[in-house]
């Protein structure tokens, strides 16, 4: 009896820590990598991915890149909005689940567990990517502006978000591209937003 209670008691925390959780970030490394306009001359799309993971210290200089708080005394952002509004919201996509970045305690919130990036790009390479980036244009962010307002202010601070993640893997030498071709209507389904997701990109190591 004590040996199928024990074997149960094994299943049962295999489970657990099989399962996706809120993942801490160490803090992003903000001195180094590649001068300005080397890194400039260096960005460029490449659709070909390694399956081998991103460490936790580059995943944490990734996000803060894409949208970190570099201001603290403010809250304001490594890439610019229109009227600091800081509508977009980054999801990252893992084999493990879906996760939201939280730039004010730079930390990932699981979403939901589980692959998914089959789902969300319709590109086959995307979905070999260790990691695909969502971007969001959170609606609820943008109450000062009409419908005109937040399909162009939210498309082009995207823009700017998918730029900084461009430069930061032209400096670490790794694989990205911005992508249009996503499931946006899927993409809802899974993450439950007002909104629209607007590009995705797929960050990873060379094949």
């Amino acid at each position: 009896m004590k040996q199928i209670q024990l074997f149960f008691l094994i299943l049962i925390m295999m489970c657990v820590t099989s399962n996706a959780q809120d993942i801490t970030l160490p803090k992003p490394e903000k001195k180094g990598g590649k001068p300005l306009m080397e890194v400039l001359a260096a960005r460029q799309s490449n659709r070909a991915y390694s399956p081998q993971y991103l460490s936790e210290q580059q995943l944490s200089n990734l996000l803060w890149a894409a949208n970190g708080i570099n201001r603290e005394d403010n809250g304001k952002r490594t890439a610019p909005s229109a009227r600091n509004c800081q509508e977009i919201d980054v999801y990252v996509f893992t084999e493990k689940g879906i996760f939201l970045y939280e730039p004010q305690k730079h930390y990932l919130k699981l979403i939901r567990s589980g692959d998914y990036r089959k789902d969300a790009a319709k590109q086959d390479f995307a979905a070999e990517a260790p990691i695909l980036l969502i971007y969001v244009a959170n609606y609820d962010k943008m109450t000062a502006y009409d419908d005109e307002g937040r399909a162009f202010y939210g498309a082009t601070d995207c823009g700017n978000v998918s730029q900084n993640v461009y430069l930061y893997c032209a400096s670490e030498e790794l694989h990205t591209v911005a992508i249009g071709m996503i499931n946006r209507d899927k993409i809802k389904e899974l993450i439950g937003f007002n909104g629209k997701a607007i590009l995705g990109q797929p960050v990873g190591f060379p094949k």
